[in-house]
């Protein structure tokens, strides 16, 4: 396991931000850390980091704890906090081998590991500037690479796409993505497209307490509900009050060219049962599919506003 958060808890003056959370990411996992703003999700960074000490509880990277001495654990952790901290008036390689160089990385070596990350993150194009003339979706890229300088086998990224037009964000997620492959990655974040797009396992907080943990689909059966089902008709004069007195209904959501079926108390999947209403009513069926609980339905029944 790359990543152990076992029972923390951080108190600041009369707010418990975190409430014994504990959760744990294995090697090559990418966990989207999800919540609303003030969860409590970049205090969890911050500590997860070294950077702030829990009050209880404890972190352990690939097996060695975060304690305020251990230096060495720092170096298994690349880290990209909230509000990116760039040397703005610095050049893109110049600033990237001044972290180097703050990592111990053999000075014979730096240059190779920088040539490496700026290609990684498609910087190449731009590392002869200056960060303060790069864009907000390149200094987002030039933030990634110093946290991946000197290969960590963790990466933590706080509300990586945070301010980025729709273009960046794609860009931004697919290098999170890739990064996934060789890293065990953490990413925090409010944003549930970006746990839809990005994420293989979810860590819900509010308040400083874990809601919920596991994949989409795990999440999906621990909180149940509805399965609507969309169904649509060839025919456009449909007795729809014969349907909604069938057994298996509870009420239908009339829509533009087809209906939303939501299914009685005690019925899971409908799609048989309209089948045959269908057949036995001589009706052609265009559409008959269930409509998946989005990860922003989810997270509303979880966290209700």
């Amino acid at each position: 396991m790359s990543v152990i958060i076992d029972s923390v808890t951080k108190t600041f003056g009369a707010q418990k931000a975190l409430d014994l959370v504990s959760f744990k990411v294995s090697e090559g996992e990418v966990v989207g850390f999800l919540g609303p703003n003030g969860a409590g999700k970049s205090t969890m960074m911050k500590i997860a980091t070294g950077y702030l000490i829990a009050d209880t509880g404890e972190v352990t990277i690939c097996g060695q704890k975060i304690t305020p001495d251990n230096t060495e654990v720092r170096k298994l952790i690349g880290y990209l906090p909230e509000h990116n901290p760039l040397y703005l008036e610095m050049y893109v390689r110049e600033y990237l081998e001044m972290v180097g160089k703050l990592y111990y990385i053999n000075s014979r070596d730096i240059k190779r590991e920088v040539e490496s990350v700026i290609e990684r993150t498609g910087l190449q194009a731009e590392c002869h500037k200056k960060i303060g003339a790069l864009s907000k979706g390149y200094r987002q890229r030039v933030g990634i690479a110093q946290a991946i300088i000197g290969k960590p086998k963790v990466i933590i990224l706080d509300e990586p796409t945070t301010g980025l037009d729709p273009n960046q964000i794609v860009d931004i997620r697919n290098l999170i993505k890739d990064l996934g492959r060789e890293h065990s990655v953490i990413l925090s974040t409010h944003i549930m497209q970006e746990v839809e797009a990005i994420c293989d396992r979810i860590v819900l907080i509010d308040h400083g307490q874990i809601r919920a943990e596991g994949t989409p689909a795990e999440i999906q059966r621990m909180v149940g509900g509805t399965q609507i089902v969309e169904v649509a008709f060839e025919e456009k004069d449909v007795n729809i009050s014969v349907l909604s007195d069938m057994a298996f209904v509870d009420h239908i959501d009339v829509k533009a060219d087809s209906f939303e079926v939501y299914p009685a108390e005690g019925y899971d999947d409908i799609r048989p049962m309209l089948f045959r209403f269908a057949v036995e009513n001589k009706l052609t069926l265009l559409t008959l599919n269930r409509v998946e609980n989005s990860m922003e339905d989810l997270f509303h029944r979880l966290i209700p506003s």
